[in-house]
């Protein structure tokens, strides 16, 4: 994505060999900037930001829990709870999305 090749010319890591062209070093993954002299032009995008979220759809959760487990047992391991609706995990895990 564009935004994770937003860096300042000081944070960026080399991600290329010398004299890489801009389409070898998008097809590596990388960033391509030549504007600034004396920094990496290719260089290594920021990380991907993920975030956890309790899914929305019923019938898609991840079973993270045992029947009859409370609300406050199933936050104890780190999962989503909803007491709705019948036939589906009640306890169940994040999923994780992209920001």
């Amino acid at each position: 994505a564009r935004c994770q090749c937003k860096l300042l010319p000081r944070e960026r890591r080399n991600c290329g060999y010398p004299g890489i062209s801009a389409a070898e070093c998008r097809k590596a993954g990388c960033c391509f900037n030549a504007s600034v002299p004396g920094v990496p032009w290719c260089f290594s995008p920021k990380p991907k930001r993920v975030k956890k979220m309790c899914p929305n759809e019923a019938y898609g959760r991840i079973n993270c829990g045992f029947p009859g487990i409370t609300a406050r047992e199933c936050e104890r391991r780190g999962c989503c709870f909803r007491s709705h609706p019948a036939g589906v995990p009640w306890c169940f895990y994040h999923r994780m999305v992209e920001e």
